[in-house]
């Protein structure tokens, strides 16, 4: 059985959101992430193009779901993690309370076997879940780097 980690986040107003940073740049370690949406703005995703940042307009009331890290090792990169940030808003302050559901840390993480029965190479090693966390959170967010450290 995983775990559920709740995160909770606060973003209070700021008049000039582009000189603070909500949330760095970075990809979730979780399997997904779920995260309850309120009416204010700040999520953004990176652009398929690397470079740019989309808006999530945010819709009261949905989720939003994440595909994290771990997901995209065990589908050996059939799902990808989504790299995102936290923009402050101007003029409200800002919660959130992301669910990050997870492995159980003595779980080994890699590429399924069920993924790979059509022939595909693994492109991640076999490792400890508890080691990827701990390698995730001795890093700043850098955006999606360090799941460098599962690749073969």
């Amino acid at each position: 059985m995983g775990t559920m980690i709740l995160g909770f986040n606060y973003y209070p107003a700021c008049p000039e959101p582009e000189v603070v940073s909500g949330v760095a740049p970075h990809s979730d370690i979780s399997s997904i992430t779920v995260l309850l949406q309120d009416d204010i703005a700040g999520l953004y995703v990176r652009g398929s193009d690397g470079d740019s940042w989309i808006h999530v307009p945010p819709v009261e009331g949905a989720l939003v779901i994440n595909i994290g890290d771990v997901l995209q090792i065990m589908s050996n990169e059939r799902y990808k993690s989504i790299e995102h940030r936290v923009v402050a808003n101007k003029r409200k302050t800002r919660i959130s309370i992301p669910a990050f559901v997870n492995p159980a840390p003595d779980a080994v993480i890699g590429p399924l076997s069920e993924v790979l029965e059509t022939g595909d190479k693994p492109k991640y090693k076999q490792l400890l879940y508890s080691d990827y966390f701990k390698y995730f959170f001795s890093k700043a967010h850098d955006g999606k780097k360090t799941i460098e450290f599962a690749m073969i």
